[in-house]
């Protein structure tokens, strides 16, 4: 095999966790009670609007500096934000620093909200 298609291969085959999560798997983990530590990267006024019980708050522009201090690298981490943007943005960081078990939910607060929990607010 050449080069790439050796590399494509480790990568398909690889036993590394996926960078996203669906807002029904994270559901699906919290009902079977799975421990997870659930990180909300939105800035404070949008957790005021809607949020997920249980997330630490750690804004985007502040994980460089917190999340060696807060997270442990070898717990799984559930990013979280509005859309799903600024959470995969920080676990592809999470992930180039270690945090191999980082995850992003797809679609963000927002899928959760219209998808799992109908009582969070959309926004």
């Amino acid at each position: 095999m050449d080069g790439k298609v050796d590399v494509w291969w480790a990568i398909a085959t690889s036993d590394q966790m996926e960078y996203e999560i669906s807002p029904e798997e994270v559901k699906d983990k919290l009902d079977a009670g799975e421990e997870f530590t659930l990180v909300d990267v939105r800035e404070p006024w949008e957790c005021e609007t809607a949020q997920m019980a249980g997330a630490k708050l750690i804004p985007m522009g502040d994980v460089p500096v917190r999340a060696h201090q807060e997270l442990d690298p070898e717990d799984h981490i559930v990013v979280l934000c509005h859309h799903g943007v600024r959470s995969m943005n920080v676990t592809a960081w999470l992930r180039q620093q270690g945090f191999e078990k980082a995850q992003s939910v797809r679609g963000g607060i927002d899928a959760w909200s219209r998808r799992v929990d109908g009582k969070v607010p959309v926004y």
